[in-house]
C-alpha cells in the first residue's frame, strides 16, 4: 500500500466515526439517528484497521484483518441473538 492509499483509508475511517457521532447527536431526524447508531458500530470495528494503514503494509493483510473483524462481529451477534431467543423461551415457560 502506498503512503497516499494508507492516508486515504485512515482518514476515511476517522471521517466515518466523526460523521456517525454527529448523526447520533443531531436533534432533527430519527432516521439520521438510526443511521448513526449503525455506522458508529461499523466505524468502531473499522477503527481496528487504523494501525495497519501505513506505507508498505500489503492490502491483502488489511483485507485479512477485516475478515477476522467481521467474523468476530458475526460470532458476537449470533451469541447475542441466541441468548435473546433462549431468554424469550425461558420467560414463556414461566408464564405457562
Amino acid at each position: 500500500m502506498t503512503a497516499t492509499q494508507a492516508k486515504w483509508i485512515e482518514r476515511s475511517i476517522i471521517a466515518l466515526c466523526v460523521l456517525s457521532v454527529l448523526f447520533i447527536f443531531q436533534p432533527f431526524s430519527l432516521t439520521l439517528f438510526g443511521i448513526g447508531c449503525v455506522t458508529v458500530v461499523i466505524g468502531a470495528l473499522a477503527f481496528n484497521l487504523v494501525p495497519l494503514c501505513r506505507e508498505g503494509v500489503p492490502v491483502r493483510s488489511l483485507v485479512k484483518v477485516s475478515g477476522i473483524i467481521l467474523l468476530i462481529l458475526a460470532v458476537a451477534g449470533s451469541l447475542g441473538i441466541g441468548t435473546a431467543i433462549l431468554y424469550v423461551q425461558y420467560i414463556a415457560s414461566l408464564q405457562g
